[in-house]
């Protein structure tokens, strides 16, 4: 190379390195957005009511039917089980004859409890467990999501695709990546033996889940604004948001079955899963 060309060389890297240093200045919204942190030491999240909540522009949600009050937990009155509103147009002939039955079943003066009271595995109503905190663990490859109450876990695998046919399970199959200060979930691969809320809504293995969860409110709150599309119960998908209040906890055991079995206020019509075999 001749000295001409070298001189001409070093002055090109020199411009270009020049000109990556000022746009670099002028666009400071570039700058890399670190992750959330959502595990801080001692650090649990509580849901805030038992209920999604339709964001703008969603299809109605299931409610309670008009002609059945709902009567909560510690409220001063005696409590009641939910009677979901099955004139719903979002709702397919599917879902409307799953709640039918689950309706006549509360009327007959059966004890239809919402899946975490009976300890049952919660699948996409995972985020509507109340009472207990949820707390979590975030490392480079996943992050887990663990509920105290009954030590129900999630796991979700960061920056790989979905399994080309994964098998149906009680939470599915979740794969997430972070967008910025939010941490995107993906889930399919739900079996059909969960709900969707606490109305008993039923869903299919076609059930397609996506979370996006941040913290609002300087870190006080945790928020997840999630799409719950199943065309075999919803005509459209459901746009929902539910809030979680920070709370100072530590994690500890909590076997919740182990107390259900014997509970004189179940009842037959609403068994807790058993596995027939170990699963490990």
């Amino acid at each position: 190379m001749s000295q001409l060309n070298g001189s001409a060389s070093r002055y090109s890297v020199a411009a270009g390195l020049l000109a990556g240093l000022i746009c670099a200045a002028a666009t400071p919204a570039l700058a890399q957005v670190s992750p959330p942190n959502f595990s801080d030491i001692n650090v649990g999240w509580v849901a805030v009511g038992t209920d999604w909540r339709p964001k703008p522009g969603s299809p109605p949600l299931i409610t309670q039917d008009p002609a059945h009050k709902y009567v909560p937990n510690n409220t001063g009155g005696q409590p009641t089980f939910r009677i979901a509103n099955i004139d719903n147009p979002n709702l397919t002939q599917f879902a409307k004859d799953s709640l039918k039955k689950t309706n006549e079943a509360v009327l007959a003066g059966k004890p239809m409890w919402s899946p975490s009271a009976r300890c049952r595995a919660t699948g996409p109503a995972f985020l509507l467990t109340p009472a207990q905190p949820l707390f979590f663990l975030q490392t480079a490859k996943e992050v887990i999501m663990l509920h105290q109450h009954d030590n129900d876990a999630r796991h979700i695998y960061l920056n790989v695709p979905h399994s080309a046919n994964p098998k149906p399970s009680w939470y599915g199959e979740s794969v997430g990546r972070y967008e910025g200060d939010t941490l995107v979930i993906d889930t399919i691969g739900f079996n059909d033996k969960t709900f969707v809320d606490n109305f008993r809504t039923p869903h299919s293995e076609k059930l397609h889940m996506v979370e996006r969860i941040h913290l609002v409110e300087d870190g006080k709150f945790l928020e997840a604004d999630v799409t719950i599309e199943d065309p075999a119960v919803f005509i459209k998908p459901l746009q929902v948001t539910k809030r979680s209040r920070r709370v100072e906890a530590s994690i500890i055991e909590w076997r919740c079955a182990a107390g259900e079995m014997g509970n004189p206020f179940a009842d037959a019509s609403d068994p807790i899963p058993v596995a027939a075999k170990a699963e490990f």
